[in-house]
């Protein structure tokens, strides 16, 4: 079962909560740091997600690089065993996708499609989810390239050193 939009916005209105490095350091439901990934937990519901933040972000308009505002931009897997989500991927971009547009994601040389939905993407089957997961397991990092509701080509590079130890961790946390 795929989690309602309506969970990914109250999830992106926490994100965007925290300031604009997620400020992971501040947060009393960070349960762990992996390297370039962090592993957050709610109890209730019972609720467990990995998440990074971009370490390189390039914004293009008409084939040139701009500056462009931008709100929290994460990378995410989820587990939420109440709602049947396991393994769930999700990216927000910190703006409103193009209307019928669709985010890639690259993974040393794999890319997958992602579907939008306001500020959030994901794929459209779980899946696909469990491919994606596969692939950012053995990947160097992953390249996400989106459509701005305004026209701005946005692409954000986040490594996943750390992937595989915080996937596992928040799914340990979200089975036991």
């Amino acid at each position: 079962m795929r989690l309602a939009k309506n969970w990914f916005a109250g999830l992106a209105a926490f994100a965007l909560t925290m300031g604009s490095a997620f400020a992971q350091e501040t947060s009393d439901n960070r349960v762990a740091v992996k390297t370039d990934w962090n592993v957050f937990t709610e109890e209730d519901p019972k609720e467990c997600w990995s998440v990074s933040t971009p370490t390189e972000t390039v914004n293009r308009r008409d084939g040139r690089v701009v500056a462009a505002t931008r709100g929290q931009i994460l990378l995410m897997v989820f587990f939420r065993p109440n709602a049947g989500a396991s393994g769930q991927v999700a990216f927000t971009g910190g703006y409103p996708f193009a209307s019928g547009s669709s985010v890639n994601v690259n993974i040393s040389g794999t890319e997958f499609e992602l579907f939008t939905d306001g500020e959030w993407a994901w794929p459209a089957s779980e899946a696909e989810d469990a491919k994606i997961v596969t692939a950012m397991k053995r990947g160097a990092n992953a390249v996400v390239t989106g459509l701005s509701s305004r026209g701005t080509t946005t692409t954000d590079t986040f490594s996943l050193l750390g992937f595989t130890a915080a996937v596992e961790d928040a799914e340990g946390r979200c089975t036991s």
